[in-house]
């Protein structure tokens, strides 16, 4: 039996390490603050660190004492800052209910995720321990490297981040310069071109595939304009200006079908999507969304307003920073703003359509009613528009423009904050247990990255199908450029001398703020033409100027820093894979490779108890070097043949040699002689995307879905619908080569992939 001397030095070693806990505690609460002590008032209220609340394993964020989160914390800070709660609260931490956390093993012997190291008696080595018991290495994954960590403001943090910023201001105006007379330069010979065609009395627009049908539209746009103009000048000449709206009002409900603009007249050129959407009948509402650290992004959702009454400002200001809470809706059965309106059976399925990198959700509504947001909303589906964190309007819910934290981010962190938290408000808006979602180019990265089984896995139960257009997770050729080069080859302090740790050279912004917008347009399509390397050939020329007034929008230099500096996917030419590992597959497929052809192999026969099938079993056996688990939705992928940004035809491979066992790839398709942005702004992108979207979404919803919802238009006719089995399904890979008859470019790439074919 212990002596009372023995359980005396027992009590006050557990006091004075208590008392020394409750010190390291305050110290390290303020070191994760938003302010110390001494800055904070009642304006500011209490922003001392609480306790750090951890989304996935490599993402905590930390909770400040009045409720607020703040953003990239380390992960090994957050750590601590749990422990020595758990001590102060005598809380045992395997009791503590958090998110589990996964790894993922590579070929090249890298480990990607984080996983449980040693840290002490209280972290543990099960792989499924709670968060607050795992603390990853500092590099735990060579393409996400550790953010830089930013505490409460003092005078030598304040000096730093001024130093960067006037560093910045200059350098990364500098630049931008450069690449404006590099693509001012590279214009000459075009525009000399079109001088001399000009000269001899020729149209060098009659060069253009859709020039004929360019012109029609062009002419039917005009005479719109004066018909929107007459019926303006009529009814203030003695017609009540209210009575068009008010005879809309009283047939609201009948020929819902039917879709009245809202607006007209001559195209004034605005950054505006409401405005857009009234050109052809629809009507746009803004929702403001809080992300699980604290960011307020904007979701736009487009409706007729002749069936749908516009949410009250209080139903569309941001909620919790939680993401799918208990309670969530399943079926369309629990009333948000847009379920609530519609009957059982009248119900409208909801697609989620995520944006392009430097661009925001406004390029999906550019192209009247050729736009891919306003098709799928004149189809019958819901449409919802995610913009990412900061976009035109950097928010966060405590952090200021100014403050570096606000910028401490890239893509990882749009894929596992922002993702979530649009799917999570359109789901509870909607009530359904599951969306479609339709990404392009650096949305298709976010959520792949998202998806990973080291990453957000779970969102996959919320996504019906995956449509990705170019999909953006292996570079191109285009990432060898010499502008590129510099930012791989520069370190990354240099890095932040040139383009600063805030906005990614705000200057663009401002310019699109005080320039003409026809003046800005053309512009812009200069620029990005020159560093993206593609033209307008298959884009509405009377529509450009409009298409450039929705980018640049604000983004990190941490996330460009992300795409082209010299750690991350510049380096590895890849999201998800190092280079070691590429090389390794690229190995493994040369047998394969030597017998390939340009078009699908004819099926290979499987047998199961005697019986023939073209579909094999789910070979779980490879899922150990497999980027995505069980969770996976199926995925849906348009490739731009021609595209020189990303390598779509590599992550099809990588599908078709049956390296994700677990993803179902419904749909595929090579539209060869389309550039990176001709899936969204071509012309005939309807045609050859946008009405196999629609069937996508409709064949791969739930049964319980389309039961409650009504049939989209041109879907009347799907009888076979998507069923997730035991047997992995896989779509082959159709081509669609008459895009390429349009263009030199697109030729000389038809050309030589039927050479590759003959000789194969």
């Amino acid at each position: 039996m212990p002596s009372l001397t023995a359980i005396k030095h027992k009590v006050e070693d557990k006091a004075s390490s208590k008392t020394q806990a409750a010190i390291e505690f305050a110290q390290q609460a303020e070191r994760l603050a938003q302010y110390s002590p001494a800055q904070e008032d009642e304006s500011t209220g209490s922003t001392q660190a609480v306790e750090a609340k951890f989304i996935t394993a490599q993402d905590p964020v930390i909770e400040t004492a009045d409720g607020g989160r703040l953003p990239a914390v380390p992960v090994e800070e957050a750590t601590k800052l749990n422990r020595l709660r758990d001590i102060l609260d005598d809380r045992d931490p395997s009791q503590n209910k958090t998110a589990q956390h996964g790894t993922r093993q590579v070929k090249d012997g890298s480990t990607h995720g984080a996983h449980p190291s040693d840290g002490g008696s209280r972290q543990s080595t099960d792989p499924e321990a709670p968060l607050r018991q795992a603390i990853p290495p500092s590099r735990t994954n060579p393409l996400f490297p550790p953010l830089p960590m930013y505490g409460p403001p003092t005078l030598l943090r304040n000096i730093q981040c001024w130093g960067f910023r006037v560093s910045s201001a200059i350098l990364s105006l500098c630049f931008l310069m450069v690449i404006i007379l590099g693509a001012a330069f590279t214009s000459i010979p075009l525009a000399w071109k079109h001088v001399w065609i000009r000269l001899k009395f020729q149209n060098p627009d009659k060069r253009r595939p859709f020039f004929l049908e360019e012109e029609r539209r062009k002419r039917a746009r005009r005479a719109a304009e004066k018909a929107w103009k007459r019926k303006k000048y009529q009814e203030r000449r003695g017609s009540n200006p209210n009575k068009a709206d008010a005879d809309n009002e009283g047939e609201k409900g009948k020929d819902a079908d039917e879709f009245v603009p809202l607006e007209g007249g001559p195209d004034p050129i605005v950054c505006d999507v409401r405005y857009y959407a009234r050109c052809v009948g629809l009507d746009c509402e803004v929702f403001d969304v809080q992300t699980e650290d604290g960011f307020i992004i904007e979701l736009w959702h487009l409706y007729n307003p002749r069936e749908y009454q516009r949410a009250s400002s209080d139903k569309r200001a941001p909620g919790s920073p939680e993401t799918f809470p208990a309670n969530f809706a399943t079926d369309g059965s629990v009333h948000g703003a847009s379920g609530s309106q519609y009957r059982q059976g009248d119900k409208r399925y909801p697609v989620l359509l995520i944006h392009g990198l430097l661009q925001s959700a406004g390029a999906y509504c550019t192209n009247d009613d050729d736009s891919l947001a306003f098709f799928l909303a004149k189809s019958g589906y819901d449409v919802w528009l995610g913009n990412n964190r900061c976009g035109f309007k950097p928010r966060h819910n405590l952090l200021k423009y100014k403050d570096p934290r606000m910028w401490a981010w890239n893509i990882r962190q749009m894929g596992v904050m922002d993702l979530p938290a649009l799917i999570s408000r359109v789901l509870s808006e909607t009530g359904f247990e599951k969306l479609a979602l339709v990404a392009h180019s650096q949305g298709t990265t976010q959520t792949l990255v998202a998806l990973a089984k080291e990453q957000r896995p779970d969102i996959g139960n919320k996504i019906s199908v995956f449509c990705a257009l170019a999909p953006a997770a292996y570079a191109g050729p285009l990432i060898g450029k010499m502008y590129f080069k510099f930012m791989r080859v520069i370190s990354p302090g240099m890095f932040r001398a040139i383009f600063g740790i805030h906005a990614f050279i705000p200057f663009m912004m401002t310019m699109r703020s005080i320039l003409p917008g026809h003046f800005y347009g053309a512009m812009g399509y200069r620029v990005f033409s020159f560093l993206f390397n593609w033209t307008d050939e298959r884009w509405e020329r009377d529509l450009r100027d409009r298409m450039f007034q929705f980018a640049p929008v604000y983004v990190s230099a941490e996330s460009m820093r992300w795409w082209l500096g010299r750690e991350c996917f510049a380096r590895q030419k890849c999201i998800l894979a190092t280079r070691e590992e590429k090389k390794i597959e690229d190995h493994e497929d040369e047998p394969a490779d030597q017998h390939s052809t340009e078009q699908a192999s004819p099926p290979r026969l499987y047998q199961d108890g005697g019986k023939k099938t073209t579909r094999p079993r789910r070979n779980t056996d490879r899922s150990s070097y497999a980027w995505y688990g069980p969770q996976t939705p199926p995925f849906a992928l348009w490739v731009c043949g021609a595209d020189d940004l990303v390598d779509g035809r590599r992550l099809l491979r990588r599908f078709e040699r049956h390296r994700e066992p677990f993803v179902d790839v419904v749909h595929a398709k090579i539209i060869e002689g389309y550039e990176h942005l001709d899936v969204i702004w071509a012309m005939d992108s309807i045609e050859k995307v946008g009405k196999e979207v629609r069937e996508v979404i409709w064949r791969t919803a739930s049964e319980n879905a389309r039961k409650s919802c009504r049939t989209p238009k041109g879907c009347e006719d799907i009888e076979e619908f998507h069923k997730r089995d035991e047997w992995r399904e896989s779509a082959n890979t159709s081509v669609d080569a008459s895009a390429g008859e349009w263009s030199e470019k697109g030729r000389e790439q038809v050309s030589r992939r039927r050479r590759e074919k003959t000789m194969n």
